[in-house]
């Protein structure tokens, strides 16, 4: 079964994302709350439809949660543009977008703490989701509102939503 890599490192940041040093994702996912940079891009077409992946089992955080269009984190020497295009293209094979920054934020559970940088595009390109992903859609905003509170999404997802609705 597939699995995310422990090993890899990520930096640790302060609230700003200055760069403090850096650690392993087991070190940062296993509720030490070190603080961590991540991606989020949300990907619209042209008629307002949201597009959202399902995270596949096998995953660390959240799986089988339907969460946000691209999520990932920002390696250790990547800025977090880098990691936003490089996240697209490797979750849904998308390139040619135009990124608008929507906010950032500090994100916290039980097992983690993020600094999340949020996206949106619109997008009316192909999308295809790699093997990372266990597949996605396009929701229409009200399927989505009425799902809010059901345990079908991520709690970032459902946190970060009216953000960018």
């Amino acid at each position: 079964m597939k699995k995310d890599n422990q090993e890899e490192l990520f930096p640790i940041v302060d609230e700003q994302g200055n760069i403090l040093r850096a650690a392993t994702r087991g070190e940062c996912h296993n509720g030490s709350k070190l603080l961590h940079p991540v991606v989020h891009l949300h990907v619209f077409n042209s008629a307002g439809q949201l597009y959202l992946q399902r995270r596949p089992a096998w995953k660390d955080i959240q799986p089988g949660k339907w969460d946000t269009a691209v999520g990932g984190h920002v390696d250790l020497g990547e800025s977090v543009e880098q990691a936003l295009r490089r996240e697209a293209r490797e979750e849904l094979g998308i390139s040619d977008f135009t990124p608008q920054p929507v906010d950032h934020y500090v994100f916290e559970s039980e097992r983690e703490r993020e600094l999340v940088f949020t996206f949106r595009t619109v997008y009316d390109g192909p999308v295809t989701p790699s093997d990372e992903l266990d597949g996605g859609r396009f929701w229409p905003v009200q399927e989505i509102r009425d799902n809010l509170g059901q345990g079908v999404f991520t709690p970032n997802f459902e946190g970060e939503v009216d953000r960018v609705l």
